[in-house]
């Protein structure tokens, strides 16, 4: 096979918007055979990979052992993504049944880092109440509207890496005081001022998680024990991944008035809700996730669209093919994951 000339490696491509099937195309500079599904990857669609040499995911599909064994029985050895979180694979299987995986380990981190610092903003002008009650036909200016500005704010970053450093950035443009904890400080990091995680939940107007989901490790990161050390006007963000805070402790500091809002781009089981639309809130499947959804507009939840934007896509997309292409060449992807 001719460098730069791919056109006899087939890649399946699960959870295609149609808005992203241009940059598909833009982007598949070396002609790689595309076959791109639109559904996400399941048990139900795994046929539609078979002849192909791979398979590319997205955060959204189900990579757990009953598909990977479907997928290599067709000889399929390569079963990637173009997102970071690898959660959703059953590593146990890939290694049995001789699979490899490779993520995008950094993608535009403004993406995720605007949408956080939206979500902050929302909630600390208290614009998601007040939108509400100007549809519901209330126009008066009520007392809890009451803000202060953000340049004499203090926010808290838990995990100031590239997206939270690009949020960190965001804030402190607009001269609020930056905060970070991290369990190893990068000392060359001037965007945030590193503290130990009591002082930052006690300090901070707005906290703003942005650290990854290692089950057993980051389970619940912010509970009750934490949300108790905050400030009962405090706003909690969280884009990041919806088990690293105790979703139940939210929903009831939020009704308590413990804390000031919540603003999510994550919930649990998001398998079960991604891309689907419910007629009601009460046929949302998780009754966590509902109980924490009732208290809009205190709580903002968003369908976890922080990677959503034309940057982030066409690194994630380009990043992927560059995973394919070395693994061609070399026999190894840029990026393997390997556990």
């Amino acid at each position: 096979m001719k460098i730069g000339d791919f056109k006899m490696f087939k890649i399946t491509v699960y959870s295609v918007r149609e808005v992203e099937i241009p940059l598909f195309e833009k982007l598949n500079k070396d002609n790689f055979e595309l076959n791109l599904v639109s559904e996400h990857l399941s048990i139900k669609n795994v046929a539609k990979a078979e002849g192909s040499d791979a398979v590319l995911v997205s955060g959204g599909d189900d990579t757990g052992k009953d598909v990977l064994e479907k997928i290599a029985s067709y000889g399929i050895k390569l079963v990637y993504t173009r997102s970071v979180g690898v959660d959703r694979y059953d590593f146990a299987a890939a290694n049995e049944l001789g699979i490899k995986v490779a993520n995008v380990p950094n993608y535009s981190p403004r993406s995720v880092a605007e949408l956080a610092f939206i979500l902050g903003m929302t909630l600390f002008r208290h614009v998601a109440p007040a939108t509400y009650n100007t549809h519901m036909g209330d126009f008066r200016i009520l007392p809890e509207y009451f803000a202060n500005e953000i340049h004499d704010a203090t926010v808290g970053i838990i995990g100031a890496g590239n997206i939270g450093t690009a949020e960190a950035k965001l804030y402190k443009a607009l001269g609020a005081k930056t905060l970070a904890f991290q369990r190893h400080p990068d000392s060359s990091n001037d965007a945030v001022e590193f503290v130990d995680m009591d002082t930052l939940l006690k300090e901070s107007d707005i906290v703003s998680i942005h650290v990854p989901y290692i089950p057993g490790k980051t389970d619940n990161l912010v509970g009750a024990p934490e949300l108790a050390k905050m400030k009962s006007s405090a706003i909690l963000v969280n884009t990041a991944r919806g088990p690293v805070v105790d979703n139940e402790a939210v929903a009831q500091a939020v009704r308590d008035f413990k804390i000031g809002g919540y603003g999510t781009d994550v919930l649990l089981d998001e398998q079960h809700v991604m891309d689907k639309q419910f007629d009601t809130l009460d046929d949302v499947p998780n009754q966590i996730d509902k109980d924490l959804m009732k208290n809009y507009p205190n709580v903002i939840v968003t369908p976890h669209m922080g990677f959503f934007t034309v940057p982030a896509v066409t690194d994630m997309i380009s990043t992927s093919f560059e995973n394919f292409k070395s693994t061609i060449k070399t026999g190894k992807p840029i990026y393997p994951v390997e556990r």
